[in-house]
C-alpha cells in the first residue's frame, strides 16, 4: 500500500513539473498530457426563459371567451374531491334562493291580497254596525275634546300625515337596508288605501255634530235584548240594504255578511254559508239601563288600583308590552302594546273615558301588525284579538274591527301544517310558522282556545276561512284517541295530528282551557252544537273519576293530576278557572251536581289564598291526603310559591257571585284585592308579581307586571263587586280565556 501511494506520488509529481516547465524538446510529452487531462471549462451564464404562446389571430384582451378558458383550465387542475365539494355548494346556494324566491313571492302576495281586502273592507266596513251598541258614547277626537274645532281641510291632512309619518317612520326603524325601497313604497300604498277608506268611510266636513255630554265614571250602561217578532230584510244583488223609516228615528242600514244580519238593535246570530239566501230575523225589543248605579266602595277600590297601575304603565312603558314597575322600565314580548291592548275593554267597562280615548289614538296611528316577529298563536289571540274584537262590541268603533281582522289574516299561516294541527309560534310579518324551539308538538290548550275568537271573526266580516281553520281542530281533537273518559293529554303533534306523551292528564298549565271553550263554544253558538258539550260533560264526569280528592285534616276538594296512572296531589293556582266554568254551566241548564263541585271547588280556591300568609295564592300548591299532626291542607314548595297576579280565583268568585247571589264570594274577593295593595303594589306606578307568598316581610317583587292583571284580574273584580246583574249579563256575552266579553248569538 505504501509503495503503489509513492508510486502514485511521482507520477503525479513529474506530470505537474512537465507542465508547468516543460523540458527542451519534451514538447510531445506536455501536449499528450493536455490531451489526456484537459482544462475545465468555465461555468455557463444563467440564463431566463420567456415563454411566448402564438396564435394566429388571437389575442388576449381579457375576454369572456379568454377568461372561460381559463377557468376551465383552473377547475381542470382541481381534484375530484374538491369538485364535488364545489358542485354540492352550488347546489345548496341554488336551492336555498329558489326557497328564499318562493317565500318572498309569497310574503309579497299576500301583501297585495290585504291590501285589496282591506279596500274592500272599508269600502263596506262604513254600514257595519257590532252586535250590541255601545255602552259608553264614542269617543270624540282630540280637537273636539279640547274644544278646538278644526276645518275638514286641517282634519283630513292631520290624518293623513299621521298616517304617513307612522307607517314610514316605523319602518324605517324596523327595516333592513336592502328592503327599504320596496317596502317603503308598498307602505305608501297601504297609507293610500287607509287615506281613501276614511275619506268613503266618513266625507270629513259632512259629520252630524253631537250634544256634548258629561260622562261621570260609573258601571256602563249595557243594551239587553230580547227577541223581537218583527222585522224584514232585504237583498237585491247579493248585498242587503236597509230601505225603511220608523217614525222619528233616522234610516238604519243593514249589513248581511254571509246570512251574519248585524243591525245596531239587533241581536247576533251564528254565521252561515248560504249567503244570497234571504232570510227573515226578529227585530229585538230593546230594553236599556237607563240610569247606571253610583260605584260602590269596593268598585271605586278597583278603579282607583286600575289607574294606579295604569300610571306606571303609560309612564314608563307605554306602547311597550308590559311594565317592569320596580325598575320603571319596560319589558317586550311581542311589540304590539299588550298591556294597552288587553285592558281597552277593561277602560271602557270601568268608564275611564280620558285613559281610553289616549288608548285608542296610539291603536290607530301605532298599532301595525306588519312586522318581523314571531307571536304565539294561542297569547296573542286571546288577549290581541279578543281584545279588540271585545272593544268593537262594546263601542261600536270600526277601527277595532279592522285591526281585527288584518291581525286575524296574519295568524292564519299556522294553521299550514300537514295535520291542519296549528304550530304554535307564526311571523306576522313573513308570515311563517314553526313550533316551539324544544319541540315539534303543540300544546291542546293553545290549539283549543283559540274557537271562540276565529268564530267571532267570521262572523262580523263574513270571512269563513278563520271558522274553518279552527273547527277543523276541534273536530280533529274530538274524534282522537287517546283520551281517558273525556280526558285530553297536554301535547298533540303538528304533523301527525295525533296526541303525544300520553297518559299524563291535567287540569293545569297545557291542557286547562280545552276544557272552558268547550262549553263556552256551545253557549256562543247558541246551544247547537252536542258534540262540543257531549264532550264537556264527559271530561266533567272523567275529572270527577280520577283526578278528585279531599285533603287533609279540612276535607278540602281539589283536583290533581294523572301520570300513567300515579296520581299527584298538586294543583296549578290556573286549575281555579274551574269552578267558574262548572257554575256557568249550571247556569246554562246543566246538572244542578255540577253547582254543588263550583261551590266546594271555590272553597278549596279561596283557602289557597287565605292559608298563605300574604293571603295570595301560589302558583302551584300541593295538598295532605293523609292527615299530620302540625301540617294544613296546603303545602308549597320553595319554587312554586311565586304569585303572578293571576286571575282565576277572582274569575270563579264572580261567576260564583252572579249565579248564587252570595255575597261571601264578594268579601272573599275583598280579602284578594287588599292583599295585592298591600304586597304586589309599587308606590310610583304599577304593581309587581311577587316570589314569595309566604313571607309578609319581604315577598320579593319580581318586577314584572303582568296584561292579564288589567285585562282579566281587575275586570273581574269590578264585575264581581257588581250588584247589577246586566252588567255584561252572563246570558248575553260569553267571556274568552282573558276576559273579553263577546256576544252569544241569537237564533235565526
Amino acid at each position: 500500500m505504501a509503495a503503489r501511494g509513492c508510486q502514485r506520488s511521482g507520477v503525479l509529481g513529474s506530470s505537474e513539473s512537465g507542465l508547468l516547465t516543460p523540458p527542451v524538446g519534451g514538447a510531445p510529452r506536455a501536449v499528450a498530457a493536455a490531451v489526456m487531462y484537459p482544462p475545465p471549462l468555465p461555468p455557463s451564464p444563467h440564463r431566463d426563459f420567456i415563454s411566448v404562446t402564438l396564435s394566429l389571430g388571437e389575442s388576449y384582451d381579457n375576454s369572456k371567451g379568454w377568461r372561460r378558458r381559463s377557468c376551465w383550465r383552473k377547475w381542470k387542475q382541481l381534484s375530484r374531491l374538491q369538485r364535488n365539494v364545489l358542485l354540492l355548494l352550488g347546489a345548496f346556494l341554488i336551492i336555498c334562493g329558489l326557497l328564499s324566491y318562493m317565500n318572498t313571492a309569497d310574503h309579497w302576495k299576500a301583501l297585495n291580497d290585504r291590501s285589496s281586502e282591506k279596500q274592500k273592507l272599508r269600502a263596506d266596513v262604513s254600514g257595519l254596525k257590532p252586535a250590541h251598541p255601545p255602552v259608553l258614547p264614542a269617543p270624540q277626537t282630540a280637537g273636539a275634546a279640547q274644544g278646538s274645532p278644526e276645518t275638514p281641510a286641517q282634519l283630513e291632512r292631520q290624518m293623513c300625515q299621521c298616517l304617513l309619518s307612522s307607517v314610514t317612520g316605523a319602518w324605517l326603524a324596523e327595516a333592513p337596508d336592502g328592503e327599504w325601497a320596496s317596502g317603503f313604497w308598498s307602505k305608501v300604498a297601504v297609507v293610500g288605501v287607509l287615506t281613501q277608506g276614511l275619506k268613503e268611510q266618513n266625507p270629513l266636513g259632512q259629520e252630524a255634530e253631537m250634544p256634548r255630554k258629561h260622562f261621570r265614571r260609573g258601571p256602563p250602561s249595557l243594551q239587553i235584548r230580547a227577541p223581537d217578532k218583527g222585522g224584514k230584510d232585504w237583498i237585491r244583488d247579493g248585498t242587503e240594504e236597509a230601505r225603511g223609516h220608523q217614525e222619528g228615528r233616522l234610516q238604519r242600514t243593514v249589513i248581511s255578511w254571509r246570512g251574519a244580519m248585524i243591525e245596531p238593535e239587533q241581536g247576533t246570530e251564528a254565521p252561515s254559508r248560504r249567503a244570497d239566501s234571504p232570510s227573515k230575523h226578529p227585530a229585538p225589543e230593546a230594553k236599556t239601563q237607563q240610569a247606571s248605579a253610583p260605584l260602590n266602595k269596593r268598585q271605586k277600590a278597583v278603579v282607583d288600583a286600575f289607574l294606579h297601575a295604569w300610571k306606571g304603565y303609560r309612564k314608563y312603558a307605554w306602547g311597550h308590552d308590559e311594565l317592569r314597575p320596580v325598575s320603571r322600565s319596560f319589558v317586550e314580548w311581542f311589540g304590539l302594546g299588550l298591556t294597552l291592548v288587553d285592558a281597552l275593554d277593561t277602560m271602557w267597562i270601568l268608564g275611564l273615558t280620558k285613559e281610553f280615548e289616549e288608548a285608542r289614538k296610539w291603536v290607530s296611528q301605532k298599532l301595525q301588525f306588519q312586522k318581523d316577529v314571531d307571536v304565539n298563536l294561542f297569547e296573542s289571540t286571546i288577549r290581541i284579538l279578543g281584545g279588540l274584537l271585545s272593544t268593537y262590541h262594546l263601542t261600536g268603533d270600526s277601527l277595532f274591527l279592522e285591526k281585527a281582522k288584518d291581525f286575524g289574516n296574519r295568524l292564519l299561516p299556522a294553521f299550514r301544517t300537514p295535520s291542519k294541527i296549528p304550530f304554535s309560534y307564526v311571523n306576522i310579518g313573513t308570515g311563517s310558522a314553526h313550533p316551539p324551539r324544544w319541540t315539534s308538538d303543540s300544546t291542546v290548550a293553545e290549539v283549543t282556545s283559540i274557537q271562540l275568537e276565529f268564530r267571532e271573526l267570521s262572523r262580523l266580516t263574513g270571512d269563513m276561512h278563520f271558522q274553518d281553520a279552527v273547527q277543523e281542530v276541534t273536530q280533529r281533537v274530538h274524534s282522537l284517541s287517546g283520551k281517558k273518559d273525556g280526558l285530553v293529554p297536554m301535547f298533540i303533534n303538528t304533523h301527525s295530528g295525533h296526541f303525544t306523551h300520553l297518559g299524563v292528564y291535567t287540569l293545569g298549565a297545557r291542557a286547562d282551557s280545552y276544557y272552558e271553550y268547550l262549553l263556552k263554544q256551545w253557549i256562543q253558538g247558541g246551544k247547537k252544537e252536542p258534540q262540543l258539550l257531549e264532550d264537556y260533560v264527559e271530561a266533567i264526569e272523567g275529572v270527577k273519576r280520577h283526578l278528585l280528592r279531599h285533603s287533609e285534616p279540612s276535607k278540602l276538594t281539589f283536583i290533581g293530576e294523572l301520570a300513567h296512572g300515579r296520581f299527584s296531589a298538586k294543583m296549578d293556582h290556573l286549575v281555579c278557572f274551574l269552578p267558574g266554568t262548572l257554575a256557568l254551566g249550571a247556569h246554562h241548564g246543566l246538572p244542578a251536581e255540577h253547582m254543588d263541585l263550583a261551590k266546594t271547588l271555590m272553597e278549596t280556591c279561596y283557602q289557597m289564598n287565605r292559608q298563605m300568609q300574604t293571603g295570595l295564592s301560589p302558583e302551584i300548591a300541593h295538598f295532605n291526603v293523609v292527615a299530620q299532626d302540625g301540617h294544613q291542607d296546603v303545602e308549597v314548595k320553595p319554587a312554586d310559591r311565586h304569585n303572578l297576579l293571576r286571575p282565576e280565583t277572582v274569575e270563579s268568585l264572580f261567576y260564583l257571585h252572579r249565579c248564587t247571589g252570595d255575597s261571601k264570594y264578594q268579601d272573599w274577593g275583598w280579602e284578594i284585592l287588599q292583599s295585592f295593595n298591600t304586597y304586589t303594589r309599587v308606590p310610583t306606578g304599577g304593581y309587581s308579581s311577587i316570589n314569595n307568598v309566604q313571607d309578609p316581610k319581604r315577598p320579593e317583587p319580581r318586577d314584572k307586571m303582568e296584561s292579564f292583571f288589567l285585562g282579566e284580574t281587575l275586570k273581574y273584580l269590578y264585575l264581581l263587586f257588581s250588584d247589577d246583574t246586566n252588567l255584561l249579563s252572563l246570558d248575553t256575552y260569553v267571556f274568552n280565556t282573558e276576559a273579553h266579553p263577546l256576544p252569544i248569538w241569537t237564533s235565526t
